[in-house]
Parts: C-alpha cells; sequence; structure tokens
C-alpha cells in the first residue's frame, strides 16, 4: 500500500460487544471524498489489507448455529437503537416531557380558535381591569353574584321553554317579548362563557394555577366547555324557515353545570346553608309540578280540549288549571274526574306511579335537610334530658338540677354548642391555629408573664385553652385551694371579694383580664401554688382555662422561654412578698396579748444583772417542788416571773419559767 493511500484514509476506532461470541473490533474507514462513505468490519479491512501486500485473507468466521448467530445480531441491533434514543434524550432534556417544550402556536392547528381569540381579545384585556387576569371560583364574591344571574337565565329557559313548547304562548303581541327576554338570556350564556369562566382558576399537582393562558386551556379542554358551545348554537336562525317555535332553544338547557356550580357555592358561604337546601328542594317539586301540568295539557290538546270530563274544559287560565291538576294529581288528593279511554287511564295511572316516586324521594330529602340543620340542637336536648334524668333518679336537689338547666341554655344560647372543642377536633391543626390566634393571640400577649416568651409557644397555649361557663355565684377558685390552672376571661366578669361572708368586693374583672396565673409556676413545696383569694362569677362568665400541666409540657420545647417565665415569675413573687410579709407581722400583733418585747436595757443589766439572777434562782428552787396542781400563791410566783421575764434580759430568766 502507498503510503499516500494510507494518509488519505481516516480510521475511528470502536470498540463493541462480540459477534458469533468473539470479542473483535470494529474500524470505519471514510473513503475520500471523490468516493463515497464505507463503514467496513475488521475482516473486510484486514481482507483489503491483505490483498494489496499480497497476502491471502483469513477464512470467513465459523457458525455454529445460524439461528442463535441471527437471533444474537437482532438483539445486539436493538440495543444499538436503544442506546442512541437515550443519547438523543441525554443531550434534549425535554425530548421526553411534551409539555415543557416550547409550544407550537395554536394557530397552525387552531385557526378558527386563533381567529375568536383575536376577535376578543379588546374585550378581555378591558374585563382585565375589573375582574384580574384570573378570578378565585370559591371566594371571589363577584363570581357567585355572576353565578347567580346565570342561574336565573338558566331558569327562565328551563320553565318558559317548556311552557311556551306546550301551551300557546306565541302570539303576535307576545312574540317581540319573548324574543327580546331571548336575546338577554343568551348574551349571559355568552358572557360567562367568553369572559368568566376561562379566568377561573384551578388546582393541578397541588398547585394554584394563575396563568390566564392555562386557565383558558384548561377550560377548553373541559367538557363543560363543550356543553358551553352546544348551548349557545344559534339554533334560533331556524325561525326564519319554520317560524317562531321555542323547541330550537332546548339546547339552552345544557347550561345546567352553572346551576349546580351556583349551589355549591352559595352554600359556602352562607351561616345556614340549610335555608337554600330547603328552598332548592321545594324548587324541585314546583318544577315536577310543572312538567306534569305541561304534560296535561299537551294530552288534552291530543285528545281534544273539552272533550271529555278528564281533560282540561278550556275555560279559564289553561296553565293554573293544569298546574292546579298536577298537584291533585301527583299528590293524590283525590277529587279527580275519572278517566274514560284508554290513554287517559294509562296517563293517570302514570302520573300517580310518578308521584309516588317523586314524592317520596323529595320528602326524604326534605327531610335529611332538616335534620342536618337541626342536628345540632337535637344532640343539645338529647344531652339535656339525659342529664336531668340522671338527676332525678339520684335525686339530687332541685336547686342543683334548677343551675344545670340554667347551664344547658345559657351555654347553647351563648355558643350554639355545648362543647366547641367537638367542632374544632375536627379540623386540621394549621385551621384550628389560625381560629385560635384570631380569636386569643391579642390577648395572651397582653399578660405581662408571657411578655418576651416565644411566640410559637404562645400560639401552642392557645391550642390547649378550653372553654368553660360559670353561672352567676359561682366560685371560679377559693382562697387555700391549690392552683393547677389560670384563667382568661372571654366574657362576662369575675369579684374578687373576700370578708367573714365574702361580701367585700375587691375588684371587679372584666374582658380580656386574666388571674391566677403565678400559682402556675409556684412549687407545692412552700405552699406558693395555694390561692390567696376568693374569685366568683358575677353574672355569666365565659372563662378559657389552661392547665399547669399543659403548661410545662409545652415548656419542654422552649427552654429560654421556660427561663424567662420562671425569672418573671420570682420578680412577680418577690413584688408580692413585702405585702405579704407585712400582712403576717399585723396578724401575729393581733394575736399577742402584749404587743412586742422591748429589749432589756443596757444600764439595768449591769447593775441589776447579778441581783436579779440571785433572786431569780431561790424563786426557781421554791418552785422546783411544785406538783401539776400549783396553789394560788404558786401560781403567783409564776406569773410574776413572767413578767419579770419580759422587762429582763432572756438569758437572766432561766427558761422554765419563760
Amino acid at each position: 500500500m502507498r503510503q499516500k493511500d494510507i494518509n488519505d484514509k481516516k480510521i475511528s476506532f470502536f470498540q463493541t460487544n462480540n459477534e458469533s461470541e468473539q470479542s473483535f473490533y470494529d474500524f470505519s474507514i471514510l473513503v475520500p471524498s471523490e468516493t463515497h462513505s464505507l463503514p467496513i468490519t475488521s475482516t473486510t479491512f484486514l481482507f483489503c489489507f491483505l490483498r494489496e501486500e499480497g497476502v491471502p485473507p483469513p477464512p470467513p468466521p465459523i457458525v455454529i448455529n445460524k439461528y442463535s448467530d441471527e437471533h444474537l445480531r437482532a438483539i445486539i441491533t436493538k440495543m444499538r437503537e436503544r442506546k442512541q434514543l437515550f443519547k438523543e434524550k441525554v443531550i434534549d432534556q425535554y425530548a421526553s416531557s411534551p409539555e415543557i417544550t416550547p409550544p407550537v402556536s395554536e394557530c397552525q392547528h387552531k385557526t378558527i380558535q386563533c381567529l375568536v381569540d383575536t376577535v376578543l381579545k379588546p374585550l378581555e384585556d378591558r374585563m382585565d381591569s375589573v375582574f384580574g387576569q384570573t378570578i378565585d371560583p370559591f371566594t371571589d364574591r363577584r363570581y357567585i353574584a355572576w353565578l347567580s344571574l346565570v342561574t336565573v337565565a338558566f331558569n327562565y329557559n328551563t320553565w318558559f321553554i317548556t311552557a311556551r313548547l306546550c301551551f300557546p304562548y306565541h302570539t303576535e303581541i307576545s312574540i317581540p317579548y319573548w324574543f327580546t327576554l331571548d336575546v338577554l338570556a343568551d348574551i349571559i350564556y355568552l358572557a360567562d362563557s367568553v369572559v368568566f369562566q376561562p379566568r377561573k382558576q384551578f388546582v393541578k399537582g397541588g398547585d394554584i394555577i394563575k396563568d390566564r393562558v392555562m386557565t383558558k386551556k384548561h377550560y377548553r379542554d373541559s367538557e363543560r366547555f363543550l356543553a358551553d358551545v352546544v348551548s349557545a348554537l344559534p339554533f334560533d336562525l331556524l325561525y326564519i324557515q319554520f317560524g317562531f317555535k321555542s323547541a330550537f332553544r332546548l339546547n339552552r338547557l345544557l347550561k345546567m353545570d352553572t346551576f349546580f356550580e351556583f349551589s355549591d357555592r352559595l352554600e359556602s358561604i352562607m351561616a345556614k346553608a340549610y335555608i337554600w337546601r330547603v328552598i332548592r328542594t321545594i324548587g324541585y317539586l314546583l318544577f315536577m309540578l310543572h312538567l306534569n301540568a305541561c304534560f296535561y295539557y299537551v294530552a288534552s290538546e291530543y285528545q281534544g280540549i273539552g272533550k271529555t270530563k278528564w281533560v282540561y274544559s278550556g275555560l279559564g287560565s289553561a296553565y293554573l288549571r293544569c298546574y292546579y291538576f298536577a298537584v291533585r294529581s301527583l299528590i293524590n288528593i283525590g277529587g279527580l274526574s275519572e278517566p274514560e279511554t284508554v290513554f287517559e287511564i294509562t296517563f293517570q295511572m302514570t302520573n300517580f306511579f310518578t308521584g309516588v316516586f317523586v314524592f317520596s324521594s323529595l320528602i326524604g330529602q326534605m327531610r335529611d335537610v332538616i335534620g342536618a340543620a337541626t342536628a345540632a340542637q337535637t344532640y343539645f336536648r338529647s344531652s339535656m334530658d339525659n342529664t336531668v334524668e340522671y338527676m332525678v333518679t339520684n335525686n339530687i336537689p332541685s336547686l342543683v338540677q334548677n343551675r344545670v338547666r340554667t347551664w344547658y341554655t345559657y351555654t347553647w344560647d351563648a355558643q350554639g354548642m355545648l362543647d366547641e372543642s367537638e367542632l374544632l377536633d375536627k379540623m386540621p391543626l394549621v385551621m384550628r391555629t389560625a381560629i385560635a390566634v384570631d380569636i386569643n393571640l391579642a390577648t395572651f400577649q397582653k399578660i405581662d408573664l408571657f411578655k418576651g416568651c416565644d411566640q410559637q409557644m404562645l400560639v401552642d397555649m392557645l391550642l390547649r385553652l378550653k372553654s368553660i361557663i360559670y353561672l352567676p355565684g359561682d366560685f371560679v377558685v377559693k382562697k387555700g385551694d391549690i392552683g393547677k390552672e389560670m384563667y382568661i376571661i372571654k366574657g362576662g366578669a369575675v369579684q374578687v371579694v373576700g370578708g367573714p361572708d365574702n361580701s367585700i368586693v375587691f375588684v371587679t374583672l372584666k374582658a380580656g383580664c386574666v388571674f391566677g396565673e403565678i400559682s402556675l409556676l409556684q412549687s407545692s413545696k412552700d405552699g406558693g401554688n395555694r390561692r390567696t383569694a376568693n374569685v366568683k362569677a358575677y353574672g355569666f362568665a365565659n372563662l378559657f382555662v389552661l392547665e399547669k400541666k399543659d403548661l410545662f409540657d409545652i415548656l419542654v420545647h422552649y427552654p429560654e422561654s421556660q427561663k424567662v417565665l420562671a425569672r418573671k415569675g420570682r420578680k412577680l413573687m418577690k413584688a408580692k412578698g413585702p405585702a405579704a410579709a407585712k400582712a403576717e407581722e399585723e396578724k401575729k400583733k393581733g394575736l399577742a396579748l402584749f404587743g412586742p418585747k422591748p429589749p432589756t436595757p443596757k444600764l439595768l443589766r449591769a447593775f441589776g444583772g447579778t441581783i436579779n439572777r440571785k433572786f431569780i434562782d431561790k424563786v426557781k428552787v421554791t418552785t422546783a417542788f411544785c406538783p401539776n396542781k400549783c396553789t394560788p400563791s404558786d401560781y403567783c410566783m409564776k406569773v410574776i416571773v413572767r413578767i419579770l421575764s419580759l422587762y429582763l434580759s432572756p438569758s437572766i430568766v432561766s427558761p422554765d419559767f419563760q
């Protein structure tokens, strides 16, 4: 081989899987540009090289099993294809995610939608300043108000299309009015589909999507969009060919999703949602009677109006007469004219069966609605009745029974339930925390004892509060009781009282005040956790209670706050310490017979100490043998010694005589 030819050849070396259970190397030779590219195997390369050098080529590889060899080669080919595919995916990280890849313009595929967007864009831009880019369908009151308007349009179509379809209400005088109302309802439908529905936020993968482009795409990909489009199709144009007939507007009834959405949203914002449920159930009942009245008029027209006693006679208002028949027929009141023909008998039997089924369902639904609305009150009555029955069985005094009844009644009137914790326990921790913070955090932050503590510790304490209602005159705490909790006044007032019969009112505490907080931090070893005053309810008092055990369980997780509370507790006790010591001193003065003993003058101790000591020794010897029952003279001697001990030094007087 010439050196020039060798230099013209570019050889790339790759190591590959073995073929025919042998490891070998593939070479790829790139022929110069004047020829075509030709990848060849190592055997072919050696054959060409040896042919130029005059060396005979090596023998071909030995194939033991042709089927196995072909199968292995096919597997290797598929593995190489898969490797190439994975290599492309590694190079282009968005190759397997069509949602992340740059979107293709919708105008290339959806020319009609692109044209509609172009036409409606000025209107959408104007509405952005009013409603914003997107709308929260759950909390935005403007959207709920709009749904109420769409619901009115839907009910107009639902009631009047069926009535106009069955009754002869399309006259030359009424047609312009019907046409005007139809146009207004259609405008509301179109505005809902163009302005409001594409702006509704939605949840995807736990995230709230607020992008206008994505909300519009989500709406257009939904089944509701298809129903809205069909409900807005202008079949009314067929009036030109077939005349003014309401049957061409039956597609407007496909807007029913808006009615159910409005019903759900209205229930979520109403304080007493059962009122709307009752109204909605009554509406279902009236609409069923409306349909039956329409069917009855059609049946009468089919039989011939006024032909028999059973059909509509043709007198008076057709709708009212037929509706009256529907009410008596479906509710099975009786007193109706007997059907004569087979058609009339069949229609009346169908009416009876339908009435039994429909009205039983509606009555059951009404019972459930009313039962759900009064469930809390039923539970309150049941609890109160069971408690009263228990007290009567155990012969509880009437005074106690009356107080228990008063507590039940006031608790129900004040908070609408017996235990607020039962309702809050069903909520997630985040919601319970938010409610507790809104109600009580401001009050907790005003307590001197908790100022400077961790805010999260205060939040944890709020979740441990328990609500208790005290009746007028009930003692919240009594002097000398062990303090195991602190109190926060939520409503009402309490009085700190004292005196022989607790008739003296020292102070009146009202809503927002706190008492009993010091006893939470005092130890029971020195009696520091004892109550120092009597506190009773002045009227009905609603108090929040925090127990000492709950506070200590919380402080375990907040060591810094625990130090702050301990330091403030000591300061508060020191502030109250001098007053307590002074009161104890006054108490001792009142009990002492002669008051405090003054010290012995130094001059008297210097000159009279020896004489007095000798005198006392004589008295001591005289009275040492005094029996248990001393004579009057002995008793007088002891009194004299006691008087001397008050004015002489204690070291002079023998302890036996003191």
